[in-house]
């Protein structure tokens, strides 16, 4: 069908308007899912240069299309907030006449069939009673979802056909045809946890993706949001129009997690529930579903008896009545009459007699009739099989299990068991679902509610050690998965405490339950059962709680990191380390890799939790008022709450549509506000503040104390705005700066509100009156200098006598009455300050910054008090927690890291530079390094002992250690006085000066000492290389125009080599190499090859004696870093800058083994960053590389056997022994690593 007239006219007439503001990639998943919009048109606008030319691409497609298309983008403006856009094309909306709604017959086909099953929709009972009047409003009203997205929901009481009637009224070939062609998906909910929802919608992305035979997602989704995100991909791309059923939704914040603008039918018990969803879409239409009237309720008996109605006795009618209109209880009864249809005075007398006290608990449970009912039913069950229903009690709600969970509590052959539980089965005392394989079974939340009233006494009783016999469940099939979650829970529960120390003190259970459950769960035990734990030992229980609480963000690595390499790295008298290391001796005996971190000693791990709540950058994070919750939000558009103890999930929220660059607690801890660069702000989804702003809002937050409760609000348009949250009418918008706005915060006492912007002040606002009270000028601070002054934020101190700010490398306090400056921390790093804050109960002060780091600071002393090292990205926030116990940072490396402010403090271990050399002498490990205080440190010997040596008044640069013949090292500084670089060389470990040698101008960047030991080479960024004897008397000067390590050395910028002779100083060779800059070379151990890599994504290899280019390598797709030939010269293994490990064949060039495929870390690269270094061992067996982390590499297989994950990032070079047994290296936050291989 074309498009009509009328609508294109109005298309053409608001063309330009809609080009200018509509974001096309938000309306086109709309539409798709519409199905008015393929992939390929899609794909097409998105190839468009800026969001202009989207815009026009799509509107362009549109004047192409049909009504429908013109329809579904009108559709999509609205839910996208588009409303002056929408109300615009509204007047020319196309008539699109349906004849969906004209047929409700039942057209059960084997079509229908195939898509129910596949979709998991539970098949009718064996008993089954058709309701068509219910059903065919069903239906109507799903008929309302064909051209759009929302919500039909049913609700009724318990036991009412809920779950029947939603089945039946989808079982429909023109329903599904018409209005769901993309299938129909079922998914049950019941009451659960958040963990617990994860699971379920992992096993239901998992079976859409399993439906596509699709290969796009390598793991499952390890948290709600990114769990959400997938399955809101799949509804609108993979399955668009089809209808997704959720069964028996009892809470609102579940039910949130599906806000995904699909098709959703749900079943629930709570009437209120439906308010939750009135404002998330645009179709709601709600169904009240009463219980089986008399009539229906008697046909239920009369087909479990095989008679017909008209045949009943007149005790089926009291028994119906008795039964209040629940199916359940009636099925209840009628199955039990079924095998004795001669008892019917006696199950109604059992109904009558039996009148236990009404009991309400989250729902209409009406426990008059299921209670009585249920009593009758296990009655006639043989006495042990009473038993055995009874151990039921310790099951959880809405869990389904396998046979063999039962048959281990019931210790009985997998068959008896499978034939018990047909029985109960059959007399409808249990469920099954038969979409699984195996069959999982499970209890109805009524019939499981009268088991635990009435076996209350006996509950412990029903668990023993059963559960336990065998050991932890070992893998993480559907017969498992049940114990993996749930056996901490039934251990507590029934007190078997030894077995709980036992299970939760094993770092086998750790594995298992982490590579299933993921970290969070694991971690929850242990904060919930610590009391329990804490009996038998409370600091076994602390170091498996700190391994979990700082690793878990390397547990959600998939694939799945080796969690006893993992424990090696914890402290030497952890029980944790105790245990990995007793495994990794076991399994090195078979060959597997295993080391030891040898001087882990000298590094203290300072913070308490790491938290990976999102998937992208963390631009803000802050406590609640009572320090229990932490929101956090960022580039992920979402807004997430969690435990401050633990990490859990509270709460998750799609935000905004763009970046969220700030969250802010209410002072009551009632509201939360987020603001984001959709020049949007919007207060827990209650309040939405829209165009206030012009452009990005940049910060938010609101005053302390609720006596007014306020909320201040700054933006790059160079204002800021104020709310009275009593009043959201109300509003200031105070003016001055002529910059954009970064930050605004209230003072503790609310009086006065700081700002700080781009213009390079800080302005000072009365609350009150909302007007400017005083300007500090904080760019007067550094006027020697023309460059901008940007002042990123203001903090006050807990008095609010003074206020801080932050500029490029300085923190500034002012005194607030005079505007004086009273204290200037300026850093020693070369980074800027990102953000600070005071402490509210103290005189610390944190600092962020952009080199990854985190620093308290004593306000009083003007002393550096702690280093908060671990992040590994730029530091985006700090915050206190209120009472000063905590201080939480989060970074652009997606982390959250909370720290104990009593506990961290200035690290006694050296922060290194990671230009380093090392000497394997023996027993000895000689390792030389600059410090970031520019000495020179020498550790030698197994237990690293430590030898500093301080250059006064000089700056170093770098150093290095390079003889076998002697115990020399060679040091590089900067003389400050005479503006010239000396070489010194120094005999280890006396420090005696052997040479102090000048000549080069600029810093040297390497040097090499030559095998035989007798000649010294330095190159310098004075584009010359000078060589020295080994009397250190006299220079050999060559003029270059590239760095030299031997003969052969790349210059970083350019893209040629150069060859010179070390005896004469002549050039032998001016090779062009490549067409970018050279990025390292490597000589093969013969002498007779040398390659190169590029910047141009090649690697080539060259030959000596002719200095021709033998092969070029490619392939990569990224930079290629850095290369190293085997000891045979046979291979050569090159590493990109997606962490991809190349190993080729020397002699034809050829691509023989790809490393590093697996799949892609969370910093989005296969390595951790760039392959920076590699080293074949002795025998070509094995090859080891460092980018993000060290990982080492089956030669002839291309895998990876081991993984060592370093505190920090970014390692630069790593030092191996002979015998490749031991290697060093340096991170980018300075600690040194002595790994050891594990035998």
């Amino acid at each position: 069908m074309t498009l009509e007239e009328g609508a294109r006219a109005c298309l053409l007439r608001f063309r330009q308007r809609l080009e200018q503001d509509i974001k096309p990639s938000y309306l086109m998943d709309h539409m798709i899912s519409d199905g008015v919009m393929t992939g390929d048109e899609e794909e097409r606008i998105r190839t468009q240069p800026t969001r202009k030319d989207q815009a026009a691409a799509l509107l362009e497609l549109l004047l192409g299309k049909g009504n429908c298309a013109y329809i579904s983008f009108y559709n999509a403006l609205i839910r996208e907030a588009y409303d002056d856009l929408a109300n615009l094309l509204h007047a020319d909306l196309p008539q699109v006449l349906s004849d969906a709604h004209k047929s409700s017959s039942d057209g059960s086909t084997s079509y229908v069939q195939a898509v129910l099953s596949e979709g998991g929709v539970p098949q009718r009972p064996v008993v089954f009673v058709s309701r068509p009047e219910l059903v065919n409003q069903i239906r109507e009203k799903l008929y309302h979802l064909q051209k759009e997205s929302g919500w039909v929901t049913i609700f009724g009481m318990a036991g009412s056909g809920k779950s029947v009637l939603a089945a039946e009224a989808v079982r429909n070939h023109g329903l599904i045809e018409e209005c769901f062609p993309g299938g129909i998906h079922w998914l049950s909910i019941g009451q659960l946890e958040k963990p617990d929802l994860l699971v379920k919608i992992q096993s239901l992305c998992f079976r859409l993706e399993q439906s596509l035979d699709s290969q796009s997602f390598h793991r499952t989704p390890n948290s709600l949001d990114e769990a959400k995100e997938r399955l809101r991909f799949l509804m609108l791309r993979r399955y668009p129009r089809s209808l997704l059923i959720l069964d028996d939704i009892w809470d609102s914040t579940v039910l949130k997690v599906f806000d995904i603008q699909c098709r959703i039918l749900l079943t629930t018990r709570n009437r209120s529930l439906t308010d939750s969803v009135s404002g998330m879409c645009s179709v709601l239409s709600s169904f009240l579903l009463l219980g089986l009237d008399d009539k229906k309720g008697l046909e239920i008996l009369a087909l479990y008896t095989n008679t017909k109605p008209q045949g009943l006795p007149e005790e089926a009618r009291s028994i119906v009545r008795e039964c209040k209109g629940s199916p359940l209880v009636v099925s209840l009864i009628g199955a039990l009459l079924k095998e004795k249809p001669n008892r019917w005075r006696y199950y109604l007398i059992q109904l009558q007699q039996k009148q236990f006290k009404r009991i309400r608990k989250s729902s209409s449970y009406d426990y008059d009739a299921l209670d009585q009912a249920m009593a009758a039913s296990i009655e006639v069950l043989p006495e042990e099989h009473q038993e055995l229903y009874k151990d039921l009690t310790v099951l959880e709600k809405d869990v389904k299990i396998p046979a063999k969970v039962l048959s281990i509590l019931w210790d009985l052959e997998l068959e008896d068991v499978e034939d018990i539980l047909e029985e109960f089965a059959n007399k409808s005392l249990l469920f099954v679902d038969s979409h699984s394989k195996p069959y999982l079974y499970y209890l109805h939340d009524l019939q499981l509610d009268f088991l635990v009233e009435q076996n209350r006494t006996q509950l412990e009783v029903c668990l023993d050690v059963h559960f336990y016999r065998d050991g932890p469940p070992t893998s993480g099939d559907e017969e498992c998965f049940y114990w993996i979650r749930f056996l901490t829970y039934h251990m507590a529960k029934a007190n078997l405490s030894k077995e709980l120390y036992s299970l939760m003190f094993s770092l086998d259970w750790v594995s298992i339950k982490a590579q299933i459950m993921g970290p969070a769960p694991l971690i929850n035990d242990y904060v919930e059962y610590g009391p329990i734990l804490d009996e038998e030992n409370s600091e076994v229980r602390s170091q498996f709680q700190e391994f979990l609480s700082l690793n878990g963000h390397q547990l959600e690595q998939r694939p799945f990191p080796d969690v006893v390499q993992l424990a090696l790295s914890q402290p030497y008298a952890s029980e944790v380390y105790r245990q990995a290391l007793q495994q990794a001796q076991e399994r090195a005996s078979t060959g597997t890799l295993y080391f030891d971190w040898l001087n882990k000693s000298s590094v203290e791990s300072l913070s308490r939790l790491v938290i990976h709540p999102h998937q992208g950058s963390i631009y803000s994070a802050c406590f609640s008022h009572d320090g229990a919750k932490i929101a956090s939000c960022g580039a992920s558009k979402t807004l997430k709450v969690f435990k401050s103890t633990s990490g859990e999930k509270l709460t998750e929220i799609l935000a905004h549509d763009d970046e969220v660059l700030c969250c802010a607690f209410s002072p009551d801890d009632r509201l939360l506000a987020t603001c984001s660069s959709d020049r949007k702000v919007k207060v827990s989804k209650l309040l939405v503040f829209e165009e206030e702003h012009e452009e990005q809002v940049n910060y938010c937050q609101f005053t302390n104390t609720t006596r007014r409760l306020l909320l201040a609000t700054c933006s790059n348009d160079k204002f800021l705005n104020v709310w009275n949250l009593n009043k959201p009418s109300s509003q200031n918008t105070m003016f001055g700066h002529f910059e954009p706005v970064n930050h605004c915060c209230f003072s503790p006492d609310d009086k006065y509100l700081s700002t700080s912007s781009n213009d390079g002040t800080v302005k000072l606002f009365q609350v009150s009156s909302a007007n400017e009270w005083k300007t500090i000028n904080v760019r007067s601070i550094f006027a020697e200098t023309d460059e901008e002054v940007i002042v990123k934020c203001s903090t006050w101190t807990a008095d609010s006598k003074r206020v801080i700010s932050a500029a490029r490398n300085a923190v500034l306090v002012f005194d607030v009455e005079t505007s004086d400056m009273l204290l200037e921390i300026k850093t020693n790093r070369l980074s800027t300050v990102q953000y600070c804050h005071a402490c509210p109960t103290s005189n610390l002060l944190a600092i962020a910054f952009s080199n990854y780091a985190v620093e308290l600071w004593d306000l009083e002393a003007n002393k550096k008090m702690a280093d908060c090292s671990g992040h590994l990205s730029w530091v985006q926030r700090v915050q206190f927690s209120p009472d000063g116990s905590q201080l939480l940072s989060c970074s652009d490396d997606q982390t959250v890291r909370l720290w104990e402010t009593n506990k961290v403090h200035t690290s006694s271990a050296i922060s290194l530079k990671r230009d380093s050399d090392v000497l394997f002498r023996g027993e000895e490990i000689i390792v030389s390094a600059a410090d970031n205080c520019n000495r020179l440190t020498v550790s030698w010997g197994e237990m690293v002992q430590r030898v500093e040596l301080r250059i006064k008044r000089q700056s170093a640069s770098s150093c290095w250690l390079h003889t076998k013949l002697k115990s020399l090292f060679v040091f590089f500084f900067r003389d400050i006085e005479c503006s010239q670089v000396k070489t010194i060389v120094l005999e280890v470990p006396s420090g005696k000066l052997l040479a102090n040698l000048l000549g080069h101008t600029k810093t040297v960047l390497h040097c090499q000492f030559t095998q035989n030991g007798q000649t010294l080479i330095t190159s310098s960024e004075d584009t010359t290389l000078r060589v020295c004897n080994s009397a250190f008397a006299s220079f050999l000067f060559l003029c270059m125009l590239f760095l030299s390590v031997s003969l052969i050395r790349p210059h970083l910028f350019l893209a040629a080599c150069k060859v010179w002779d070390i005896e004469n100083g002549e050039k032998l060779q001016d090779i062009e190499a490549h067409r970018e800059a050279i990025l390292s070379c490597h000589v093969s151990p013969g002498g007779c090859f040398f390659a190169t890599t590029s910047a141009d994504k090649t690697a080539k290899l060259w030959h000596c004696d002719s200095w021709q280019c033998l092969h070029t390598l490619s392939g990569h797709q990224y930079c290629v870093r850095s290369c190293q030939f085997s000891w045979d010269s046979r291979r050569l293994a090159t590493g990109d800058d997606n962490g991809e490990i190349r190993i080729w064949g020397v002699k034809d060039g050829c691509l023989l083994k790809i490393c590093s495929r697996d799949s892609k870390d969370g910093m989005d690269s296969l390595h951790g960053g760039w392959v920076t270094d590699l080293h074949f061992s002795p025998d070509n067996s094995l090859l080891v590389s460092t980018g993000g982390y060290i990982k080492w590499w089956d030669v002839e297989k291309g895998e990876a056997l081991q993984t060592f994950y370093p505190k920090g990032s970014g390692l630069k070079r790593i030092h191996v022994s002979s015998d490749f047994s031991t290697f060093v290296t340096i991170d980018n936050i300075g600690i040194l690593y002595i790994l050891h291989r594990v035998v």
